[in-house]
């Protein structure tokens, strides 16, 4: 976004068009309206984090009238140079408007640029109860302009500093809500050929659906330091100058191994998503280096291509030498098999050109969200090399587990939740379970909601 410096007849100017169109609003509903602006200090009244930040408060003020029960008689915006703007015709009590937006004003780092006044029917503006504090140093503000304590620089620096944050912080907790909604979503899909669903705990003994609900519980907060740990990597400081993609991997690995404990200590010991925990960890990661406060959240490809870059070198390193006392190991140097390390080192290319776009295109078609995640699976199954299914099979197993996945999508059919239900008893039967493809649909199921 080109940023443009406004003239001060400019402002007055925008000011009175501001007037007129509160005006006009009131008399056409004959109820309080919201006029909702920004506080930018300086020439420049419109920026990209200005922009960002006054789409989230529009978003919170339609969460609030749908909280409150209050109806919209008329609703305007527009975008200009000096400034972003939008009304309101709210049909309800003038003074409960003006607490739904004292409250998103103080709801966080961004609500203090949140300039949302409300004039009653009767055309009076309603008045804030408690004075806003300095942005620079949070003494009472109106003291503070008025002996001009701050230069416009140091108003424009706290400003963009501010917003940044506030940008950061939603960004970092959708992270972890939508990577904790994975797993859920994931557990939740039924039926799943083998593994814990809503109908049964397919090949499995030790865990069930509620084992699972234990698990990803436990993880919300991993999912925030990941993505934080991205950030701060890319984010220069005195403290802590540029990471590269691999160091950014390296600073992962403790924060996962904790995480990890973290899972066994919510289930009793019981391994549920260690897979869960390195790949969306690594994606997380790469959220957090990909991420900008200008732009948010980058394209899948370039977070995919970063999460390749931040384990490659790394991986391919340590996979011929490797001593981790896992059964991916052994399954490596018994048949060269890299597993789920190898995918992501490779960009999660069954994600990239499978799961996500058949996802999506299921969804287009009006499949409802379980079958669409149930046929997904299938089709990673019948793409994947699994090490789950391979090491509970060995190579007749998971070759079976393939060609059976493969004959019930065959001629791009869409196999009823029926047959995959027989799927699941065969599989179970046979004591497989594809638990690297249920990892890879639960980032599936997180980059579709992400986008």
């Amino acid at each position: 976004m080109k940023e443009q410096e406004i003239t001060l007849s400019e402002i007055l100017s925008a000011r009175e068009e501001r007037v007129a169109l509160q005006n006009a609003l009131l008399e056409q509903s004959r109820v309080p309206v919201i006029s909702f602006t920004m506080n930018m200090a300086g020439p420049v009244k419109l920026t990209a984090l200005s922009h960002r930040a006054f789409a989230w408060g529009i978003e919170q003020l339609r969460l609030g009238f749908s909280q409150n029960k209050f109806s919209v008689l008329a609703e305007q915006s527009r975008s200009l140079p000096t400034g972003d703007e939008a009304y309101f015709a709210v049909d309800a009590p003038a003074e409960r408007v003006k607490a739904l937006c004292v409250e998103i004003e103080e709801s966080g780092p961004m609500g203090r640029f949140f300039d949302m006044d409300v004039i009653g029917a009767d055309g009076r503006k309603l008045e804030r109860a408690t004075e806003r504090a300095c942005i620079v140093c949070h003494r009472p503000g109106r003291d503070c302009a008025s002996r001009r304590l701050h230069t416009v620089a140091e108003l424009q620096a706290a400003t963009s500093a501010e917003l940044a944050r506030g940008l950061q912080e939603l960004a970092r907790r959708r992270v972890a809500a939508l990577a904790t909604q994975a797993l859920l979503g994931e557990v939740a899909v039924t039926p799943k050929p083998g593994l814990v669903d809503r109908s049964n705990n397919g090949a499995h003994r030790d865990m069930d659906y509620f084992t699972f609900l234990s698990s990803a519980s436990s993880l919300h907060s991993y999912w925030e330091q990941c993505f934080d740990r991205g950030r701060e990597d890319t984010t220069p400081s005195a403290e802590n100058g540029f990471r590269s993609p691999g160091e950014s991997f390296s600073a992962l690995r403790p924060i996962g191994r904790q995480a990890e404990r973290e899972m066994l200590a919510a289930t009793g010991g019981i391994n549920t998503h260690k897979g869960a925990i390195f790949t969306l960890g690594v994606l997380c990661g790469a959220l957090g280096r990909c991420w900008r406060a200008e732009t948010g959240f980058q394209p899948v490809d370039i977070i995919l291509e970063e999460a390749s870059a931040m384990t490659r070198e790394i991986l391919a390193a340590e996979l011929p030498a490797a001593d981790w006392n896992t059964a991916g190991e052994d399954l490596y140097r018994k048949y060269g098999t890299r597993g789920i390390r190898g995918e992501v080192a490779n960009g999660l290319p069954a994600v990239r050109d499978v799961s996500l776009p058949l996802f999506r295109r299921l969804l287009a078609r009006g499949l409802d969200r379980n079958h669409a995640a149930a046929v997904t699976l299938l089709h990673l199954i019948a793409e994947l090399e699994d090490t789950n299914l391979l090491h509970r099979g060995g190579p007749d197993g998971a070759a079976w587990a393939k060609h059976a996945a493969t004959e019930l999508i065959a001629d791009g059919s869409i196999p009823s939740l029926a047959s995959i239900s027989e799927l699941d008893r065969q599989f179970t039967q046979r004591n497989l379970s594809p638990g690297g493809c249920a990892d890879l649909l639960a980032v599936t199921l997180f980059l579709e909601a992400l986008s």
